[in-house]
C-alpha cells in the first residue's frame, strides 16, 4: 500500500478516537480536538531537519514565503495589541515587535504569579485564554516561553522556579489547544535583567515571563525553533 495513504489512514483513525474522547461540554472541544489532531499529524509525518537545505521535512507546521512574513507578523501583532488591550493599558503585558519580525510578550510575574511561586493565577488565566487563542489562529509560529527571576534566593532556587514558570504557562496554553510541537520553554534565572536588583521596582522589571513568537520563515524554519537571544 501507499506509504503516505497507509499515514493518512492512521491519523484519521487516531483522530476519530481524540474526537470522541473530547466531553461535548468542554468550551474548548474543537481547539483541542484540532491541536490532537495536528500532533499525531506532526508525530505520524514526520519533524526531521534537511541538513544539506535547513529546511524541515515533513513539519506540522507551515512556513510563510518571505516576502509574506511581515504582513502575516503585522497582522498578528494587531490582534494581539487589540485583545490584550486592558491588560497593556495597566502595565501587566507590553508586546514589541523585534527586528526579525519576531513578536516579545513581556508579563509581569505579579500578575500572573504569587511571589516565589509557580502556580498561574486563576485571575491570569483569561488572558492566557486571549493569548492561546490568537497562537492558534497564527499557526505559522514557534512560541518561545522564557522565565525570569530577580537576585533573592540562591541561584539554584531562582533556576528551578523561572523554568517551572515557563513550563507552566506552556502547558497552560497546550491545554488550552496550542500544539505541542509548536512550544519550547525555558528559564534564564537571574541571569538576564532588565533593571538593577537594587531596587523593589528593579527587582519587580527582573520577575517576567516573556513569550517569543517567532514565524516560521520559508527556507529558514530551523531559525523559528532556535531559543530567543536578544540581550
Amino acid at each position: 500500500m501507499n506509504k503516505l495513504l497507509t499515514r493518512t489512514t492512521l491519523v484519521c483513525a487516531i483522530a476519530l478516537g481524540v474526537g470522541g474522547c473530547a466531553t461535548q461540554n468542554d468550551p474548548h472541544r474543537q481547539a483541542k480536538i484540532g491541536a490532537a489532531v495536528g500532533a499525531v499529524a506532526g508525530a505520524v509525518l514526520g519533524h526531521q531537519l534537511d541538513g544539506k537545505s535547513g529546511r524541515y521535512v515533513g513539519a506540522a507546521v507551515g512556513a510563510l514565503a518571505g516576502g509574506a512574513t511581515g504582513h502575516y507578523m503585522d497582522n498578528q501583532q494587531r490582534e494581539f495589541e487589540d485583545a490584550l488591550q486592558r491588560e497593556r493599558e495597566a502595565n501587566q503585558l507590553e508586546i514589541e515587535r523585534l527586528r526579525d519580525d519576531t513578536l516579545k510578550l513581556t508579563v509581569d510575574s505579579e500578575v500572573s504569579f504569587d511571589f516565589g511561586k509557580a502556580d498561574i493565577k486563576p485571575t491570569f488565566r483569561s488572558s492566557l485564554d486571549k493569548l492561546a487563542q490568537l497562537i492558534i489562529k497564527y499557526d505559522r509560529t514557534i512560541v518561545h516561553v522564557v522565565g525570569h527571576t530577580d537576585n533573592i534566593g540562591s541561584d539554584g532556587f531562582n533556576q528551578n522556579l523561572s523554568e517551572e514558570r515557563a513550563l507552566r504557562v506552556g502547558d497552560y496554553l497546550a491545554s488550552y489547544g496550542v500544539p505541542r510541537q509548536r512550544l519550547r520553554t525555558e528559564g534564564r534565572g537571574e541571569r538576564e535583567p532588565r533593571a538593577s536588583n537594587d531596587t523593589e521596582a528593579g527587582r519587580q522589571l527582573n520577575r517576567r515571563v516573556e513569550v517569543f513568537v517567532k514565524p516560521v520563515v520559508e527556507g529558514q524554519e530551523q531559525r523559528a525553533y532556535e531559543s530567543p537571544r536578544y540581550y
